[in-house]
């Protein structure tokens, strides 16, 4: 039975044929899906192309890392006597506790940065170190959610998405938003984090293990015009359904998938062949070292993901149990020097082969967790607690001004001080670099505008940038 015997057999009334022809209307948006919005008058001008997340989950500790405290010292072995809250949940706040480890000023900028990061300091002067991002949740599922929605419930669409909506198809044969999660387990909330929400795209492509990065069935090879029959086939039928199913962004973005995985086709098992770099790229990102393999396999998969075509790649370090991820509670300097001790060498090594690869200028990267930690340790423990207060991130890469600083926290670290920026400034600057004014990208859900930023007010990061 061919194609066009199936499609004239299926007997549609009136309101099928309208509901079709909207499915038709919508698809044919879909799949060109360059957004109005982004088209429109105030479009900003697009600086960047590609976006690496860094997400080192759980919330590593800023007066560890990226915000040295030395009056720290003054105070330590006190207890706190602010009038913030500064336990989460049952916890109990012990005392004021100084960090262990020694800061250096570093490069030419003289940014310092923890010894945690011998390999990071290096790359100094390519940061822009952001000391005073706040999140309105002191609780892992919350912040999450916000750092990769916008909002603190399910339900969102996630950054990745949003970029994808706003600047439209990709034209590529590789997905264009790939979350990379930590071999050791995901995130809490798990694919909340990465939703499409009600947006009518592509679904993130999820990459559990860079020996298998692209698992799929094999299929039988069909001639090109069977396969072009069947992807029409399939899509129609979606199309032809989709309202009857009430759920008409569910079908689109499975149609999408689709239409990924049909351009994928030998492309993807070409990139995830890490044994084509040489020797020496493999050894910069650390491969030849088990502790910090993993972590540098994902980081150069992301590489050769971006030079074909990838545009939002978020590399998740930690997951799955509390003791796998940067969550800090007991044993804050060991987990610390664990979890930096896997990533640095990698981090590294990215940033000088953007660079070296000539995708630096149009690649922006983004270090961070979902908050930070409190400058106190837990009542009758060695780890710190949550801080959604004030917390460190960093930028690199394309307009970012490097061997920068913006904000500050106050003497302990606790709590942001000057210049405090929420996460809607962050996702705002970076739909600003791709070239998309985030107070004009909108979608109509169930009747109602909603946005990445919401409606609370929020600016670009203009300090950040060149």
């Amino acid at each position: 039975m061919n194609l066009e015997h199936i499609l004239t057999g299926m007997k549609q009334d009136r309101r099928q044929f309208l509901g079709g022809m909207c499915g038709l209307l919508s698809m044919a948006s879909l799949l060109s899906r360059t957004s109005a919005i982004a088209e429109g008058s105030h479009r900003p001008k697009q600086r960047i192309k590609r976006v690496i997340f860094l997400f080192m989950n759980g919330g590593p500790s800023q007066i560890d890392t990226f915000d040295p405290k030395p009056n720290l010292s003054r105070y330590d072995g006190t207890d706190y006597a602010g009038p913030l809250k500064i336990n989460s949940g049952t916890r109990v706040s012990g005392k004021l506790c100084k960090s262990e480890f020694q800061f250096h000023k570093c490069g030419e900028s003289g940014i310092e940065i923890s010894e945690l990061f011998p390999e990071l300091s290096r790359n100094a002067d390519d940061l822009c170190v952001i000391r005073s991002m706040q999140t309105t949740s002191s609780l892992h599922a919350g912040a999450l959610l916000e750092m990769n929605t916008g909002r603190f419930q399910q339900g969102g669409a996630s950054l990745g998405s949003w970029i994808d909506y706003g600047l439209g198809d990709s034209p590529d044969s590789l997905p264009s938003f790939v979350v990379m999660l930590d071999p050791r387990g995901g995130p809490i909330n798990g694919q909340g984090n990465w939703s499409t929400g009600a947006l009518p795209v592509t679904p993130a492509t999820r990459i559990h293990s860079t020996s298998s990065p692209f698992p799929s069935p094999s299929r039988k090879q069909e001639s090109s015009e069977n396969e072009k029959q069947m992807r029409q086939l399939l899509s129609q039928l979606n199309q032809k359904f989709e309202n009857t199913a009430g759920s008409r962004p569910a079908f689109q973005q499975r149609d999408l998938s689709y239409h990924v995985s049909w351009k994928m086709g030998d492309v993807a098992a070409e990139t995830g062949d890490l044994g084509q770099e040489t020797d020496a790229t493999q050894q910069a990102y650390g491969l030849d070292n088990p502790i910090t393999r993993e972590f540098g396999s994902r980081c150069l998969l992301a590489r050769r993901m971006l030079e074909r075509g990838s545009r939002f790649i978020q590399i998740y370090s930690g997951g799955g149990a509390q003791k796998d991820t940067w969550d800090a509670h007991t044993g804050n300097g060991e987990r610390h020097r664990k979890f930096a001790g896997e990533t640095d060498r990698p981090i590294a090594a990215l940033l000088t082969d953007l660079k070296q690869r000539g995708l630096w200028e149009e690649t922006v990267v983004v270090w961070g967790g979902e908050f930070g930690r409190t400058p106190t340790v837990e009542y009758q423990s060695n780890g710190r607690d949550h801080n959604p207060y004030g917390f460190s991130m960093w930028l690199a890469g394309g307009p970012v001004r490097g061997g920068t600083v913006v904000g500050a926290t106050d003497e302990l670290g606790l709590q942001a001080v000057e210049t405090p920026l929420q996460v809607a400034d962050l996702h705002a600057t970076l739909l600003h670099l791709l070239g998309i004014d985030h107070t004009r990208l909108v979608h109509n859900q169930d009747g109602l505008n909603v946005s990445l930023t919401g409606t609370t007010p929020c600016r670009v990061i203009t300090e950040a940038l060149s």
